[in-house]
């Protein structure tokens, strides 16, 4: 499926309508551009890996497939500047053209005689208010819980490493995780990768960018918002240049 590339009044509206959200939403907002075709209702239980892919993709339409991030060693406290690539990154949690590119399916597995399904992002709003890391997790693992029952013998905690595994298996995409080594103290540790606070981050900077283009030129000329946007980018630059902005 080809996608469209946001205009700059769309990227406005985007990030209107993203400004007040949740992160979880907003992801779910930017999937809701690469999707019109589907009611945007059954994104929250679209599997993870589902919405990260089609937002790595987003990224690569919008500000092309180079990343350039910055990041503070955990251990030294030194600023690290880290370049990534949107096809390596797809390529390195299993992507597949020959499969079906975008699966509403979420993947099921057992762990002891129990059904579970791969995480959507409905299962990490539930979790959204746990601050410890190991209580979320079990709270994930009951809510991917198809049968819910009553008593386990183990508890959902013996669970986690058996069905964690099986669910990078399954949906290698739902969780990207970048291994990265401190020149300076050569410690070397995992960070996760969230694409969708990434994207959002930089939609934020490129919508504040034209309202500052927007203020300079209705200040300048007395324009509206449709006028100036109905300029080309061209001679848009040329005026900005002209007004000294």
């Amino acid at each position: 499926m080809h996608m469209q590339v946001p205009g700059e009044v769309e990227i406005l509206a985007l990030w209107e309508r993203g400004l007040a959200r949740h992160p979880i939403d907003r992801a779910l907002l930017l999937y809701a551009w690469t999707r019109p075709d589907l009611p945007s209702s059954s994104f929250p239980d679209l599997p993870l890996g589902t919405i990260n892919r089609a937002l790595l993709r987003l990224r690569e339409t919008c500000f092309g497939p180079r990343i350039i991030a910055c990041i503070d060693c955990e251990h030294c406290g030194s600023r690290m500047e880290i370049a990534l690539d949107t096809g390596q990154l797809l390529a390195g949690i299993n992507e597949d053209d020959s499969s079906t590119e975008f699966d509403d399916t979420p993947a099921e597995f057992e762990v002891s005689s129990l059904r579970f399904r791969v995480p959507c992002s409905r299962d990490l709003a539930a979790v959204t208010g746990e601050r410890d890391l190991k209580a979320a997790a079990v709270k994930l693992l009951e809510q991917c819980c198809l049968e819910h029952p009553e008593n386990i013998d183990a508890g959902f905690a013996n669970l986690l490493a058996e069905a964690e595994a099986a669910m990078e298996e399954l949906d290698p995409a739902a969780g990207i995780n970048l291994s990265l080594s401190c020149e300076d103290c050569g410690h070397s540790w995992l960070v996760e990768f969230n694409i969708g606070t990434l994207l959002w981050d930089e939609i934020d900077v490129r919508a504040r960018a034209l309202l500052a283009e927007v203020h300079s030129l209705a200040q300048a000329y007395g324009w509206t918002e449709p006028e100036i946007f109905a300029l080309s980018p061209q001679r848009r630059a040329a005026y900005l240049d002209m007004v000294g902005v």
